[in-house]
């Protein structure tokens, strides 16, 4: 899920280390990642080995139909252990700067079915009692951000994560500025196919991360990974725009 040109060597090396360490437990395993396959497509894959999974989607169509693995720690400020949240960000030259000042705003959201771009944030509107209505769908956080950096959209939510990836290679994120954080919610979440055992799989990973030079960590900005329990994934969905 978060593969870009700048990180894509420290991906495949982990990946590397994932794959001899499921082979060695007697799981097959693809040489390489696959880059091109649709990510829905993947998660429904009868012969899935490892996917990487937005917990929305999760929650909403896949809870059934796969294996839970882990969720990722990318040691994100203000979140536990295998858990993330999103940015709530508004142009740079916006007067908008407490999250309040939000409601009835245009909002830019990379997908309907993304947590971090847009059910975190409607969790967050649910809290206060309102939903954000009639979004922009943008098709990716990259392009939210050029959303509200060109003002095409007033507001958006960010993955913390791809927010920390995109400050380092994107200059649109100098156009736009943070003004507060979305509640917290399980990270991006390993799984495997259906009626798996997910303890070697889990094995497999955490070897992989711990063995995993310390440069392709750094760039990667991965701590470990957690098993949580299945009911930190009971969140409601939000609400149709």
């Amino acid at each position: 899920m978060y593969l870009r040109p700048a990180n894509t060597a420290a991906h495949c090396a982990l990946w590397a280390l994932i794959r001899d360490g499921l082979r060695n437990r007697d799981l097959p395993a693809p040489d390489a990642l696959d880059e091109d396959i649709d990510y829905q497509a993947s998660w429904a894959h009868p012969d899935l080995v490892l996917g990487q999974i937005c917990n929305l989607p999760y929650r909403a169509q896949f809870r059934d139909r796969v294996t839970l693995v882990a969720a990722m720690d990318y040691d994100l400020p203000g979140c536990a252990p295998g858990y993330y949240n999103s940015v709530f960000i508004v142009n740079r030259d916006s007067h908008l700067s407490d999250l309040r000042h939000l409601r009835g705003r245009r909002m830019a959201a990379s997908a309907l079915l993304s947590q971090s771009g847009y059910g975190a944030a409607q969790q967050w509107g649910a809290d206060q009692g309102f939903v954000f209505a009639s979004p922009l769908i943008t098709g990716s956080h990259a392009a939210s951000i050029k959303a509200v950096a060109t003002g095409a959209a007033d507001f958006a939510s960010i993955d913390a994560q791809t927010w920390w990836m995109a400050q380092q290679d994107d200059p649109l994120t100098g156009q736009v500025r943070v003004i507060g954080t979305t509640p917290a919610s399980p990270c991006m979440t390993l799984i495997t196919r259906k009626e798996q055992n997910p303890a070697p799989y889990l094995a497999a990973v955490t070897d992989a991360i711990a063995a995993l030079p310390e440069t392709h960590r750094q760039m990667l900005g991965l701590r470990g990974v957690v098993a949580l329990p299945p009911a930190a994934y009971d969140i409601a969905l939000p609400p149709d725009p």
